[in-house]
């Protein structure tokens, strides 16, 4: 028993030190543009001056932008962690789209924007099982707008909750949303994969959005203005009856 616990912690600190590593740091789909920024301001280096400082600059970015942090998820049943780095720039109760299988009734939705400088690797909220994939095709308008949840390109995945919780068996919606400058939404997710929360699912290309609906009757644990970090602020407790809390700007 004790050489396979020590075989465990093994493999897990192989793992973390596998993860930790420079190349595991960006995401893999960041690499062809990582590799077009180099090579463009190599041919710049030539050439030097100004265009070749920009190149510099915007290669920088690029790697920026596609970094991939290990993120501590807190692991408690019950507990919605943020899907998305970011700012909660609303809160509504609103009637998800028939798409998703939520039903009709209205459920409260937190919508989180996520600018150019934000990680933009995605997190799955809650741990359960992936019962429905949607995409859709759609505009490209700048996501902190109220119409980008309902004309924009996106991804929604319907999570069937697990746990001991007592919303147990009922449905979240997670929804990746393109914006104005993103035009690649990424989805790893599929249709009756258990997933677990703040497993990475995807990622959304240069600037977006994540909406995601919480079960009829939760209340959300955040409030508009606030900051998260995907994986680790909790949005929600399904076995809390807190009313939805409230949040000031304070110097």
């Amino acid at each position: 028993m004790l050489i396979c616990q020590k075989f465990k912690n093994a493999q897990r600190k192989k793992q973390i030190m596998k993860n930790n590593n420079t190349a595991f740091y960006f995401h893999p789909a960041g690499w062809p543009f990582i590799a077009l920024f180099a090579g463009v301001t190599l041919l710049l280096s030539f050439i030097g001056g100004a265009a070749f400082f920009v190149g510099l600059v915007l290669t920088a970015w690029c790697f920026y932008f596609f970094r991939n942090p290990a993120r501590v998820t807190p692991v408690r049943s019950g507990l919605l962690v943020s899907p998305a780095d970011g700012r909660v720039i609303a809160i509504q109760d609103v009637v998800p789209d028939a798409e998703f299988g939520l039903g009709d009734a209205p459920r409260t939705r937190i919508s989180i924007f996520l600018n150019v400088f934000n990680v933009h690797v995605n997190r799955i909220p809650a741990d359960g099982t992936v019962i429905a994939r949607r995409y859709r095709p759609g505009k490209f308008f700048n996501a902190s707008l109220d119409k980008a949840s309902v004309d924009n390109e996106r991804m929604g995945l319907t999570i069937k909750l697990e746990g001991d919780h007592p919303h147990a068996g009922e449905t979240i919606g997670v929804v990746q949303i393109a914006g104005l400058i993103a035009r690649r939404i990424l989805c790893d997710a599929q249709e009756e994969q258990i997933v677990k929360a703040g497993e990475r699912f995807g990622i959304i290309r240069f600037g977006s959005r994540t909406d995601i609906y919480l079960p009829l009757g939760v209340n959300p644990l955040v409030f508009v203005g606030q900051s998260t970090l995907g994986g680790e602020t909790v949005l929600a407790d399904f076995s809390s009856t807190e009313v939805a809390r409230q949040g000031e700007v304070r110097p």
